[in-house]
Formats: C-alpha cells, structure tokens, sequence
C-alpha cells in the first residue's frame, strides 16, 4: 500500500495549475456531499442505540478507515468532515424524494463540471482517476491537505510532494511575493 506521501504526490502530479486546484476545491466538496446524500437513502433504523444505518455511512466509514491507515491526524479530520457531510445527507434525504434527488443529483453534476472544467481549460491534462481509480478516494484528501498546507500545516509533507512534482502555482506565486 502506498503511504499518505506518496498518494498526495501521485494525485498532486495531476494538479499543479493553481485554477485546477481552485475548481477541485468547489467540485471535490460538491461531489462528496452529493454522495452523502444520494446515498443516504435507504436507511436502516437501528433500534440499539436509535441509529440510522445508510449506504453513505459505509461509504464515508470505509473511506474514513483508508484514511486514518494513511494518516491518524488527517484520518479525523476527515472523519469529522464526513460527519457533517453525512449530517447534512441525512437531513436532505429526510426531505420529499424531489428536493433528495435534485439536490443530490444537481451537486454531483455541478462538481464534476468543476472538475473537468479545471482539466480541460487549466491544467489540459486528464483526472487522476482516469489512470488510478483510487484517485477518486484521495481527492477529498488532497482538498483538505491544500487547505492545511495554506495555513502552515506540515511545511515538510508540502516540500517533499513539490520536491517530487514541482511547486504549485499557487506555491510559488507566494514564495515569488515574499521575496
């Protein structure tokens, strides 16, 4: 299995146009809450403890497990990421059938629109999931380490992705700013 470093640095490989990346962060968001709620119906009532059981809950627990192999600190992050995700599911699924679907089915298409605009216009090169499906899995992840590595988290992590596939654009537009 390829550790946290070498997951981010293959997905990053893909993402160096800093308006790719702009568009991942509106369409990666979009598409994990369109499946949190697409999925959150059908539920299964638990009676011990009152639960509700959903195809999203295994999704985003599975997907929650992989990342905590990788890594513990951003495995709970995205945990909580997912609960809210899944919170937010579970109260549009509770809606008629029209606002689930439309609202299930509008954000997941509007994200992928995000992302294959940020492909084709920016960065011309094809997703990473194209070549590696578990790229699918690492995107939301590479959101949120994007995220964390704009406010200083991990400056190591950073260097030795961009030691391995260059700089972002939005990298070396600070570090050109600072000089």
């Amino acid at each position: 299995m390829r550790t946290l470093t070498q997951q981010l640095t293959r997905y990053a490989a893909y993402h160096r146009d800093r308006r790719n990346i702009a568009t991942h962060f509106i369409g990666i968001p979009m598409i994990v809450l369109a499946l949190a709620v697409l999925l959150s119906r059908p539920y299964f009532a638990l009676s011990a403890p009152p639960l509700t059981l959903s195809p999203a809950w295994l999704l985003f627990v599975a997907a929650t497990l992989y990342y905590l192999v990788l890594d513990v600190l951003l495995g709970l992050t995205m945990a909580l990421v997912s609960a809210l995700c899944i919170a937010f599911g579970q109260w549009i699924a509770a809606q008629s059938t029209l606002i689930w679907l439309t609202t299930g089915v509008g954000l997941f298409v509007i994200g992928w629109v995000f992302q294959f605009i940020g492909h084709v216009a920016y960065e011309h090169r094809k997703p990473a999931f194209v070549d590696d499906v578990i790229g699918l899995l690492i995107g939301p992840l590479f959101v949120l380490a994007e995220a964390l590595f704009a406010v200083g988290w991990r400056p190591a992590l950073r260097e030795a992705i961009e030691c391995e596939v260059g700089p972002t654009r939005i990298n070396a537009d600070r570090a050109a700013a600072q000089r």
